[in-house]
């Protein structure tokens, strides 16, 4: 595979250079089997999994047995626990547990590459030289964002994300911000565009190095 040329903008819509992408993470044929995989081990993951339902040993009723064995015309009850009364406990409820299924870790790697290959491909990927706003207004970064055509993305910086930057962000809808190190395959392909920095870029192919 060749090196993928790639346009480097500015904060400003300007011209700052190109830039070569490593086809091995950014010019894969993006496979819908391996993304649904990561995204619904994602997913299954941050399950809290804390619902749970009283077991008839735990709730705070009497055992006393409700009346004779034998001649009171109705069935032969032992307890108020149990799960046939209001009250009782649940039989069959859900209980604490983690939800987390098990992808090895070249399946999560192999679908992070596609991710970015997948936004390459469909010209949902700008690169910018760096993700900074000198005034760290809101304003100023909506209009940077229009002239730059980006309504709906996720901003990748690199181990440091500007302070500035993020709280300028953090006001427009549907906007995410996150370091190198949070990029993840759900929240790329949850938002439109993919914004990379270039030092985002270079971190990303040092670590699939």
């Amino acid at each position: 595979m060749s090196e993928i040329k790639a346009d480097i903008l500015t904060i400003d819509s300007g011209s700052a250079g190109s830039l070569d992408l490593d086809p091995q993470i950014f010019g894969l044929e993006p496979r819908a089997d391996i993304l649904h995989r990561v995204v619904q081990w994602q997913l299954n993951k941050r399950q809290a999994g804390t619902h749970q339902a009283k077991t008839r040993g735990e709730v705070n009723r009497t055992g006393k047995k409700l009346g004779n064995q034998k001649g009171g015309g109705g069935a032969r009850h032992g307890s108020r626990r149990a799960g046939i009364f209001v009250g009782g406990g649940k039989a069959f409820g859900p209980r604490s547990r983690s939800h987390e299924t098990l992808l090895p870790k070249k399946v999560r790697a192999l679908g992070l590459r596609h991710a970015l290959s997948s936004k390459l491909k469909s010209e949902q990927l700008v690169i910018l030289d760096k993700a900074d706003i000198k005034d760290g207004k809101t304003k100023s970064l909506k209009a940077a964002f229009a002239g730059l055509g980006i309504e709906n993305a996720l901003i990748i910086d690199g181990a440091a994300v500007s302070q500035g930057f993020a709280n300028a962000a953090r006001n427009i809808p549907n906007i995410d911000v996150l370091p190198v190190q949070g990029i993840n395959v759900y929240d790329i392909l949850r938002r439109k565009k993919l914004v990379l920095t270039k030092a985002a870029v270079e971190a990303l192919e040092a670590r699939f190095k």
